[in-house]
């Protein structure tokens, strides 16, 4: 039995949620999102909360369960309010800009590194973090992964580009002997 897919998902004010056939929407302040249903779940809207369940009793069912209220949750947590990761630039001389809808990066190389902005995204620093936002939980985090992954953080002086939260373990460096 789902812990997860036996929750109800509350609908908050100002969210809109319509189901139809296999694709559910969900319109709100932060812009619209859409889901489409796995063949096996049921997805219904009570009042001003969305029940989700399983249609038979097979494996496919039991895994996409949870999965499937967790992702319906997503969207409208996403309309709501949005999401937003966090990023810290650390080291001598790294710096980055938003110019446009491009980020631009100096981190060390020979040459600035330019990311494009995709649609829905939003790119703000202060200081030294960048935070990434939008709507789209899964958009958002790939877009965080991809700046990080332009420099990640080194283990030796922790310079690099990391996620705020993110430990960096910092090793020791060579010893002489003598």
């Amino acid at each position: 039995m789902s812990r997860v897919g036996k929750k109800p998902i509350e609908i908050p004010d100002g969210v809109e949620v319509n189901i139809e056939g296999d694709k559910i929407t969900a319109k709100g302040p932060k812009g619209e999102l859409s889901l489409f249903l796995v063949d096996d779940i049921l997805v219904q809207k009570e009042d001003n909360r969305i029940v989700v369940s399983k249609k038979r009793e097979n494996k496919n069912s039991k895994a996409m369960w949870g999965t499937t209220r967790s992702l319906v949750s997503n969207i409208i947590k996403g309309v709501e309010s949005g999401y937003t990761k966090e990023l810290q630039v650390k080291g001598v001389g790294y710096r980055a800009e938003v110019q446009g809808n491009k980020l631009i990066l100096k981190v060390g190389f020979s040459h600035p590194v330019e990311i494009e902005k995709p649609e829905g995204i939003d790119f703000a620093i202060t200081k030294d973090i960048i935070s990434v936002s939008g709507a789209e939980k899964e958009l958002v985090g790939r877009v965080a992964a991809k700046i990080r992954s332009v420099r990640p953080p080194e283990p030796y002086k922790g310079k690099g580009i990391r996620y705020k939260d993110e430990l960096v373990v910092i090793k020791e460096g060579k010893k002489s002997v003598g």
